[in-house]
């Protein structure tokens, strides 16, 4: 299957979906706001600056000509409000430079009349500006240009950055609620997948579907631990049924066939089922291992002694001594023996017709990776990965073979057991290559 270029976990794809919906509602929500508050405001500010050109007006109006200059003095200083007489040499731009301030400005001429005059700068001082007049005298007045102005831009980020930061908070908070269920299945279903069937979800979960299924999960692990037992417990007494026959078989072969060479072949058949009947219990054995460090050398030369016969496998290895893995060393040694005799049956030279093993390591982080290959013909790329399939055979020759198809099928059960893994690949100039992959031990 092709592997996606750009792939997001679920935490993620919940995470930025809630926030790209939540960051869309604040705009909306801002948007809706300033639309709502734009008019109420722009006619509060209005009605504030005609009642103080009205009040103003009534002042001045029956104040007579000294009191009003004490009249403007104390509006100065008590309400920062600029009165100064209107002389006709006046220079002043117009007040509506934004829609804000047209609303300001029409409002402005509906409660003081048309004749006022709204100006935005008057002999080049910026403000806004108000013109009256009072019999024949005409005025100007100049109000606190905060009185006018809308919330500014610098306001609306604050804010809005602040809902921003507490929507992300609240998002990452509501895709972990979601997704911590999800994950606590993801990695009991891993542990499944490695023969653990001891897993158990949380069946008090408040949430109705989730609770259905941590409870579907956990019967269908009680079903698979039962089925592996039961299956240990049958293959354990296939075995025990099959040896006593096979031996009286082969007891009556030596007893009753006068042919030395017939007799042989017996035995040899005998041998071959024996060994089959072992497959079998190997690959059905529990997955109980306690791990220990373990000399990788010391294993390894083991498992060549068993292989003495020269004439049809041939293994070097060059290992360091002190190289400790954590493993079960009898688990690792029938990894070793089950590869070696894999590539004594299937990766021998077309010429020679001796199997060439070479065993090699490297260190990788925390891994100690064995090399083990032979310089056979290989395995078709497109097979594999179906290798470690039990009875599964690459090719004719394999068909062919005497094997059980077990081989490879227990040393991938027997890594996954001990916490490493196994990895098959055509060696480049041909051969098969496995990477058997172990926990350093420190």
């Amino acid at each position: 299957m092709p592997k996606n270029r750009f792939a997001l976990s679920l935490f993620w794809r919940t995470f930025i979906l809630l926030g790209l919906l939540l960051t869309v509602s604040i705009i909306a929500w801002v948007q809706t706001f300033k639309a709502l508050d734009f008019e109420p405001r722009a006619v509060q500010a209005a009605q504030q600056i005609a009642s103080l050109v009205n009040l103003s007006r009534a002042g001045l109006q029956y104040a007579d000509r000294i009191n009003r200059v004490t009249l403007v003095k104390t509006i100065f200083d008590q309400e920062s409000i600029t009165l100064k007489p209107r002389e006709p040499s006046d220079r002043y731009e117009p007040f509506e430079t934004s829609r804000f301030n047209e609303m300001i400005s029409r409002e402005l001429h509906m409660r003081m009349g048309e004749d006022t005059v709204i100006a935005g700068s008057v002999n080049g001082v910026k403000g806004l500006w108000v013109g009256f007049q009072i019999e024949q005298d005409r005025y100007w007045l100049q109000a606190d240009p905060t009185r006018v102005e809308p919330m500014t831009t610098r306001t609306w980020f604050i804010w809005v950055g602040i809902a921003f930061v507490a929507t992300m908070l609240g998002s990452a908070a509501i895709a972990r609620l979601i997704n911590q269920p999800l994950r606590d299945l993801s990695f009991a279903a891993s542990r499944i997948r490695e023969g653990e069937y001891d897993s158990v979800l949380d069946e008090s979960m408040i949430t109705r579907e989730i609770r259905e299924v941590n409870q579907g999960f956990n019967r269908m692990a009680r079903e698979l631990a039962k089925v592996e037992e039961d299956r240990t417990v049958m293959l354990a007494g296939i075995s025990h049924d099959l040896r006593t026959p096979l031996a009286r078989v082969r007891l009556e072969a030596e007893m009753s066939v006068a042919d030395e060479e017939a007799r042989r072949n017996i035995a040899a058949d005998i041998d071959q089922l024996d060994a089959i009947i072992d497959k079998f219990m190997d690959y059905a054995r529990p997955g109980d291992s306690k791990l220990v460090p373990v000399h990788v050398s010391s294993v390894v030369d083991k498992a060549i002694s068993q292989f003495r016969d020269t004439k049809r496998i041939k293994i070097s290895a060059k290992l360091p001594i002190d190289t400790k893995v954590m493993a079960d060393e009898t688990e690792l040694s029938r990894v070793l023996t089950n590869l070696f005799e894999n590539a004594r049956r299937y990766g021998r030279n077309t010429y020679t017709g001796v199997a060439n093993v070479e065993v090699s390591y490297t260190r990788s982080g925390s891994w100690v990776i064995l090399s083990v290959r032979d310089h056979g013909p290989g395995v078709a790329p497109e097979k594999l990965a179906q290798l470690t399939t039990p009875f599964f055979r690459g090719d004719a020759a394999r068909t062919a073979a005497s094997g059980a198809g077990l081989g490879l099928a227990i040393v991938e059960k027997a890594l996954q057991r001990m916490g490493g893994g196994l990895e098959l690949a055509n060696a480049p100039g041909g051969g098969l290559l496995a990477h058997v992959r172990l926990k350093r031990a420190s």
